[in-house]
């Protein structure tokens, strides 16, 4: 009947993969991956029983814990705005996680831990540790990026671990999760050996539900597995500018997934300035795409993977960049936003934290929200936070603070803070080390422990105006973060992870007790107990064995005094 044609109705997904390449202003080149999986289904109601290509295992998770959003990111090394421009998708260094929850879900923290529980067992990731004392709800820096019909924040959680270490036991469960996995597609330039052998290393996956058409009668489930690279000609050991896929990946492209709809390169050919163009690149591309990204006009190269015509030539595709003149220095662009944190003071008792956020725009002044999370062993003093901008001082229009607890829960600031053009705003904010217990120091303590990274999150005015496009005709890398108006676009920065040093005890004593003990008790206890114990008897002389009574007679016989 109906009905059961109804339910035996194949459920639609899709598959779009794109590398975007990017050469940036030190020379270097930034390769992006996605890998977005559509899916028109209803995971809420738990009725989907066959999976074709988004995986069961994160479909499985989304169901039963009730998640509206996840958004997981595993980070090596750090995204250098100021020299490199605003990131398509940047992360701080280490390990982010923040999930939006179902209003149904009734006890939240329960779920956010076997969350993280689950998801430190599918990428094998130290995320069990995130618990009560890194974790925090915002109230106004992550909204959520799919379909939303509340915002309330108490069905939000963020936590950040700033010490884990990526390797290539995250990136194999991550490739896993791919429908074609690493055998084919973009994919097959996923090479661990090259991709951790760079200066950045970012690999994240986003859950989210969005609009299945236009009217967005119906919901549609979002997964987009993201990985950014940057790759340094010094530490490649090629001494020059010209790149290559083979250069970077130590592979080429040979064929295209046969699970995915949409298989694209782009590479970012627009001139720096208005005279010649520095970059060429070689296979010609099959079109031309021009595009309003982040406030600036760019130009991409297009390479269709699914083209009949591109691998008719050869069977590989091998793009290859190269400068067609050396690249002054004085032509790197400036970031409208940007910002840097570092820690003051001297000894280690006391310090404070110093964050510099710049507006390099002209005429244009913008708000930014600011969300600093600071370890419970760090005591703020929020009486001494000082927001200074061009000499004179800067009071947020909105400021949200939560102490912290010991052993219990962080410090949560944000703050609204207008940023005026072309101007420094210098953020300072004083604590004091505690003390903590023997047991609870790393085994390296005196490494010192890690804060995780400032959030920067604001609508940055643009310089080109922008036009509305279609999400599904639109490169990957411009519809995570949509824009509401042509007259702006969203941005979220992070500054550097801080290292502080704590009082420290020194660790070696025990060690030095030890030996002193032992030592007493061996040489002191040692003795006497032996002379309590021990046991003395007189012996008398012996009279002598039989020899030495022949000797004497031989003797006495010669006149001789006997022995």
């Amino acid at each position: 009947g109906p009905g059961r044609a109804d339910a035996g109705r194949e459920r639609r997904d899709a598959l779009r993969e794109e590398l975007l390449l990017s050469p940036l202003p030190t020379g270097d080149v930034a390769a992006t991956f996605q890998f977005r999986t559509r899916w028109d289904a209803d995971l809420q109601r738990g009725a989907v029983s066959h999976y074709r290509l988004f995986p069961k295992a994160l479909g499985r998770l989304v169901a039963a814990l009730g998640v509206r959003e996840l958004h997981l990111a595993l980070t090596q090394g750090f995204w250098r705005t100021r020299y490199w421009g605003q990131p398509p998708l940047q992360a701080p260094a280490g390990a982010e996680l923040w999930v939006w929850f179902q209003p149904t879900v009734t006890d939240v923290d329960k779920a956010w831990k076997e969350l993280s529980n689950i998801l430190s067992g599918i990428f094998c990731a130290s995320l069990n540790f995130i618990d009560s004392t890194n974790t925090v709800t915002p109230t106004a820096s992550f909204k959520p990026l799919g379909l939303a019909n509340g915002t309330d924040h108490h069905l939000l959680r963020y936590a950040v671990l700033p010490r884990e270490v990526v390797c290539t036991e995250n990136l194999t469960p991550w490739k896993k999760l791919l429908p074609c996995g690493s055998k084919a597609g973009l994919a097959v330039l996923l090479k661990a050996e090259r991709l951790f052998h760079s200066s950045y290393h970012s690999q994240a996956v986003h859950i989210r539900p969005i609009c299945r058409d236009a009217s967005c009668l119906a919901v549609s489930w979002e997964l987009r597995q993201t990985l950014t690279v940057v790759f340094d000609f010094f530490s490649s050991g090629q001494g020059k500018k010209d790149w290559s896929l083979f250069k970077m990946f130590s592979r080429t492209l040979t064929d295209t997934c046969p699970l995915a709809s949409q298989s694209k390169v782009y590479v970012d050919i627009s001139p720096k300035n208005k005279e010649n163009e520095l970059l060429e690149v070689s296979p010609p591309p099959t079109s031309v795409h021009e595009a309003i990204v982040q406030g600036d006009k760019k130009t991409y190269a297009v390479y269709d993977l699914l083209s009949p015509s591109l691998f008719n030539t050869s069977r590989s595709l091998n793009v290859q960049l190269k400068w067609k003149r050396p690249q002054d220095s004085s032509e790197m662009p400036i970031p409208t936003l940007h910002a840097q944190r570092y820690v003051g003071g001297y000894g280690l008792q006391t310090g404070e934290i110093c964050t510099l956020i710049y507006n390099t725009h002209p005429y244009r002044a913008f708000p930014v929200i600011l969300l600093e999370t600071v370890p419970w062993y760090l005591r703020l003093y929020v009486h001494t936070l000082t927001i200074i901008t061009k000499g004179k001082e800067n009071k947020p229009s909105y400021i949200h603070y939560q102490p912290a607890q010991d052993r219990r829960r962080p410090h949560l600031l944000e703050m609204l803070i207008q940023l005026p053009a072309n101007s420094v705003t210098k953020i300072t904010i004083q604590f004091e080390r505690a003390l903590l217990k023997w047991t609870e120091y790393p085994p390296d303590p005196n490494h010192g422990f890690y804060v995780g990274s400032s959030v920067l999150s604001a609508l940055v005015p643009s310089v080109t105006a922008m036009k509305d496009m279609d999400v599904e005709q639109s490169p990957l890398f411009t519809s995570l973060f949509p824009s509401s108006d042509g007259s702006s676009y969203f941005v979220r920065l992070y500054t550097e992870p801080l290292l502080v040093n704590l009082p420290t005890p020194d660790f070696s004593m025990p060690y030095n007790v030890i030996c002193l003990t032992c030592t007493v008790v061996a040489v002191c206890y040692g003795s006497f107990y032996n002379l309590l114990t021990r046991t003395f008897h007189v012996e008398e002389p012996s009279r002598g064995g039989l020899a030495k009574r022949l000797a004497n007679v031989i003797r006495k016989f010669r006149g001789v005094p006997p022995l």
